[in-house]
């Protein structure tokens, strides 16, 4: 008997399936009986102790994973909560990029136990973390074996470390911190590297240039003057030459770094993001214009991305960024990290980070979070009287 069934879910290529899971695990995914007696759903899977029949009315993927988000809670700057940033917006895993450093990272990780959310972390490279705005501004707060240290410390939750590369935090360092952040990735197995890109110095050539396979750039999209694209409006070089490396593009909207411009515009090139992420904490959350991840994602169906290359980016992508290999996927032996949502075929206003409005004509509501086979519904999913188990 399985743990779990849910029962015609809609794929994003349109298929249904059933899906089973036992002990935190798919058992099997299997195309779904679309014959309904008595309100009775037969299925090859059954039976189950639990079942929930979609009745092929709402979308399921892989659980959502954000790639950028803020939630240490004791961070006097950007901080959350993880599950209002996770499984109440039908995100299944999040990864602080940076909030903390090798001072607090063992605190954070005491706190996310309690979170029915995944939490990961990229370590900041400054061992005080985000408590100021400007935490590369001396090399000093770069010490090498405090974040091997705290790497060796919390093995699979620091799965990556970062370096915010823009001028108001690394001073008069310029490109001196991303060099130190090199180093220190080199000396702890290659560690993917999480770049944050804003205004130079450093200007964006010399940090692409230094960047390698596997190592991301977040703000991919910022409208500011150190951003991917020349002012012609082609991609920069140095940029192209960065992505045939292996270079990923994270979007890390944030409340300063996305432009519907600059993204159409990158887009209508074939420059597309590799993962799709938030760059959420508590203000940007409730005064937008991040909101949540939906609404990020939501964001670029106006701008040419179908709703496969905008879950592929918070799927089966970002578990690939990130290297958590049994995650992303709908398959037999991956988590059973799912997210059951709506696609609205409706006008919304979006708002992007430069103070630009688009509308657009659809946009995502997620009902729910599978989070290792328990269901964990959003305010949305609690008005659905489908989810009743």
């Amino acid at each position: 008997m399985h743990d779990f069934i849910i029962t015609r879910a809609v794929l994003v290529d349109g298929r249904q399936v059933d899906i089973a899971i036992n002990d935190g695990k798919i058992t099997a995914v299997s195309t779904a009986i679309a014959a309904v007696e008595n309100n009775q759903t037969e299925s090859p899977l059954y039976p189950a102790k639990k079942v929930l029949d979609l009745a092929g009315k709402y979308y399921l993927s892989a659980g959502w994973i954000d790639s950028h988000v803020h939630c240490y809670p004791a961070s006097p700057i950007y901080h959350d909560e993880a599950d209002l940033v996770g499984v109440a917006s039908g995100v299944t895993t999040v990864v602080d990029a940076g909030s903390t450093g090798a001072n607090d990272i063992d605190d954070f990780y005491r706190l996310t136990r309690a979170a029915k959310t995944h939490v990961y972390a990229f370590l900041n490279i400054a061992k005080t973390g985000i408590v100021t705005q400007n935490e590369l501004a001396d090399m000093a707060q770069i010490d090498k074996q405090s974040v091997s240290q705290a790497i060796a410390r919390n093995p699979g939750f620091i799965i990556g470390i970062k370096a915010r590369m823009s001028s108001s935090v690394v001073g008069k360092n310029g490109i001196k911190p991303l060099i130190r952040a090199k180093e220190i990735q080199h000396e702890n197995n290659q560690l993917p590297l999480m770049v944050h890109i804003g205004n130079n110095p450093p200007d964006l050539d010399e940090i692409a240039d230094l960047l390698t396979q596997g190592d991301i750039i977040t703000h991919c999209y910022n409208g500011k003057p150190n951003r991917i694209l020349t002012p012609a409006g082609t991609l920069r070089e140095s940029i192209q030459r960065a992505l045939k490396r292996g270079v990923l593009l994270d979007v890390g909207h944030g409340s300063a770094s996305f432009s519907f411009d600059v993204a159409e515009l990158a887009i209508k090139q074939g420059i597309y993001p590799h993962t799709i992420s938030s760059d959420i904490y508590c203000r940007n959350r409730i005064n937008g214009p991040v909101h949540s991840l939906a609404t990020v994602m939501s964001k670029f169906f106006t701008i040419g991305l179908s709703l496969e290359q905008v879950i592929g980016c918070v799927t089966e992508n970002a578990a690939q960024a990130l290297r958590l290999h049994d995650k992303g996927v709908l398959a037999q032996g991956y988590d059973a990290d799912l997210t059951i949502f709506e696609l609205k075929q409706q006008p919304q206003v979006f708002s992007d980070s430069e103070g630009k409005s688009v509308t657009g004509e659809q946009y995502l509501v997620p009902l729910a979070a599978v989070v290792a086979g328990d269901l964990v519904l959003t305010d949305e999913g609690k008005l659905k009287n489908v989810f009743s188990l």
